[in-house]
């Protein structure tokens, strides 16, 4: 085997891995954030879910990448064990989808492809397109890249000894293990198959052999999802687990019925594959279907395997936790498709704290409890963690390859743990005049304490509905929250006028009324930055 053979292999297989990312990477940023919801929607029994882990990975040409994303949602708590059993199932039948595109050999019309992409990429401006173009781009490097190794091991048959080396290889064990190694390093079945597929078609590899390399493929696809588990909490480990356990399992099932009647199996799947390149790509797909199922009727058996292997709970971080991120940070598997979904639920989770300070304060102001004034200042401390370690993992996530409307969403984001934030100081500024009411013992009129607490309810439902809209999508609370805006501008004006007329009455003493103007002032402004919030989202997909 002389070095220009080992080159043109090297070359196409560096070409076809890169055609490969460059393709996966532009699907996920052209259309991650709408196959993402799809994920999300879609998944509520086990079947859907294998459905839509089909259709995601087909398109996305990535077991791993939906994977990854599934273990991601589950360790955020966006979907539970069952819900991800069924797309994990899916996509093992999904990643199926590469082997049969090689099979059809498109290497002719590859520098086709690649002229189109790079006109896409290099001389339109807008940003899908020049992602449609990656794919495009992609899709003719990848076959240019097989054309390239086929090439080169068309040389390879020629020698001799190659040919002994490989066809050589006979012990079944040996040929799992081989593919399981391959492509634990490789991270990908889609290219391991492919490159078994090349060497079919060249006559380098045996049918018989080539069934069994498929087997350890399979096995060695689930190191990419463990691998990424490793940082996540109990769940995204087990999430990763059913993967693994699901190609373990499913492979030694195969692995002893080819022992049987392995012979019998490969004429039937002769009989309907035109060449050794198509057998490879239907024996994939037969192995895949047929794992999904044997395996699918014990898919809950299969998550109660992983409580088992992997026992105990992790400590649960409620919404009040001190200092902790829940749903971002270190502790969590990063993925960037799911990125910006799990940034907006610690963002709720930082509303639902400086909503419930708000309510805290104002009840100490009208009671002086000095245990309600102290835990405001306490539960401020931990909204400005939120705030800092939100606005970090944002900057951090905005240098990562984002979906482009997750991207375009980011600058609404930063603005909106603002809007929080100033909530919760809104409420610091509240617990402060308790305190100076406490300190000067100064009262409220009875008439003044009701308009306060009618004010306030106001406010606090503009505030449930603007973290609704901005958290669930939930346009419908549009009408409610600019009613609710007028009426509040409105009150705090009503309000003021009221206020004087005391003053004037001598019903109110000045301080007291300095409190109370401020107050009301402050909540008045808390509903307008409860605006900003609803309205954040909305403002950047129209831009």
């Amino acid at each position: 085997m002389n070095s220009t053979v080992l080159l043109g292999l090297a070359g196409g297989l560096g070409l076809f891995l890169f055609g490969m990312n460059l393709m996966s990477e532009g699907i996920e940023k052209a259309a991650g954030a709408k196959l993402r919801n799809i994920l999300e929607l879609f998944t509520k029994n086990k079947f859907m879910g294998m459905i839509v882990g089909i259709l995601f990975t087909g398109i996305v040409q990535s077991s791993s990448a939906c994977t990854v994303m599934v273990v991601s949602f589950v360790n955020s708590g966006l979907m539970n064990l069952y819900q991800a059993a069924g797309v994990i199932f899916g996509a093992n039948i999904g990643t199926t989808v590469t082997s049969q595109l090689v099979s059809f050999n498109l290497s002719k019309i590859a520098p086709l492809f690649v002229l189109i992409g790079v006109i896409m990429v290099s001389f339109i401006k807008n940003e899908t397109s020049k992602k449609l173009g990656d794919i495009v781009l992609g899709f003719g490097v990848l076959f240019m890249g097989l054309s390239t190794m086929s090439s080169s091991m068309g040389v390879l048959k020629e020698s001799e000894e190659v040919v002994k080396a490989f066809m050589g290889l006979k012990n079944p064990l040996l040929a799992v293990l081989l593919g399981t190694l391959v492509t634990s390093i490789i991270q990908s079945s889609s290219v391991t198959v492919s490159i078994i597929l090349l060497m079919a078609t060249q006559g380098l590899l045996e049918l018989n052999i080539v069934m069994y390399i498929i087997l350890g493929c399979n096995i060695g696809s689930c190191a990419t999802a463990m691998i990424a588990a490793l940082s996540g909490k109990k769940d995204a480990k087990r999430a990763a687990l059913i993967h693994l356990l699901f190609n373990i399992i499913g492979s030694v099932i195969l692995f002893v019925i080819l022992q049987i009647a392995g012979e019998s199996i490969i004429r039937m799947i002769q009989s309907f594959s035109a060449d050794n390149g198509r057998f490879v790509a239907n024996a994939h797909t037969l192995i895949k279907l047929f794992q999904v199922i044997i395996l699918f009727p014990f898919s809950s058996l299969i998550v109660r395997m992983t409580y088992l292997l992997i026992p105990g709970e992790d400590k649960k971080v409620g919404y009040r936790e001190i200092n902790t991120l829940k749903y971002i940070g270190d502790k969590v598997v990063f993925n960037p498709a799911t990125a910006v979904v799990e940034v907006i639920k610690e963002i709720e989770r930082m509303g639902d704290l400086a909503s419930e300070n708000l309510n805290r304060a104002m009840n100490g102001l009208i009671t002086l409890d000095e245990e309600d004034i102290n835990e405001v200042y306490e539960v401020e401390k931990n909204i400005n963690f939120l705030n800092h370690a939100i606005t970090n993992y944002l900057v951090k996530i905005n240098q990562s390859t984002l979906p482009i409307e997750d991207l375009k969403s980011i600058g609404a984001l930063f603005h909106v743990v603002n809007d929080i934030e100033r909530i919760g100081d809104h409420a610091v500024n509240v617990a402060d005049n308790a305190r100076t009411r406490k300190v000067k013992e100064l009262s409220f009129s009875k008439e003044a304490q009701f308009e306060m607490g009618k004010m306030m309810d106001k406010v606090n439902t503009i505030i449930r509905y603007s973290i609704e809209m901005f958290a669930e999508g939930k346009y419908e609370h549009m009408t409610a929250i600019s009613v609710l805006e007028d009426e509040i501008d409105h009150l705090e004006r009503e309000l003021q006028q009221a206020h004087i007329d005391r003053l004037t009455r001598g019903e109110c003493t000045p301080d007291a009324g300095m409190l109370y103007s401020d107050i009301v002032s402050g909540l008045e402004r808390v509903a307008d930055h409860a605006v900003n919030i609803a309205f954040a989202i909305k403002e950047s997909e129209e831009e």
